[in-house]
């Protein structure tokens, strides 16, 4: 699907604020409320967007430890550690990266004793793991959910 600009306007107001109606959005960009649904509809099926969702605040939620895993795996084990990884609810986002069949990770927990547990019991415990390397988010300068246009 090729965008127009139109396309766009409604992708970056739905990136600033997914909640945003039809008729804001028409409003915003001088069309109709049907013109609006028509295109949202048209990116939908399209596979432009994904999916509508609603972002956590992990502090707010007690999940105030975030870190980042870089995981190294045999190439023949690889995916089943990532498919095994990514049901594990505190791991938020699992990528195969470049490199020497790499997991990147990103964990979310409550506290440095439950990143701990996470890591010796559910994490080294996987066959086919090689190296692990770990990041703790100290500060976050930047996160931003979307692609911006």
């Amino acid at each position: 699907m090729k965008l127009d600009a139109t396309d766009r306007a409604i992708l970056t107001l739905l990136t600033e604020n997914g909640r945003m109606s039809y008729v804001d959005i028409a409003k915003k960009l001088e069309l109709s409320r049907v013109a609006i649904r028509t295109r949202i509809n048209q990116l939908t099926e399209a596979g432009v967007i994904e999916k509508f969702s609603v972002i956590i605040n992990s502090d707010k939620v007690g999940k105030s430890v975030s870190a980042f895993f870089e995981v190294d795996c045999e190439p023949t084990s690889l995916v089943h550690v990532a498919e095994t990884l990514v049901e594990n609810e505190k791991v938020a986002s699992c990528y195969q990266m470049t490199g020497p069949s790499t997991l990147h990770m990103h964990v979310l927990v409550e506290d440095f004793i439950e990143l701990e547990r996470f890591i010796n019991e559910e994490l080294y415990s996987l066959d086919g793991i090689t190296r692990v390397e770990s990041h703790i988010l100290l500060r976050r300068f930047k996160s931003r959910s979307g692609l911006k246009l």
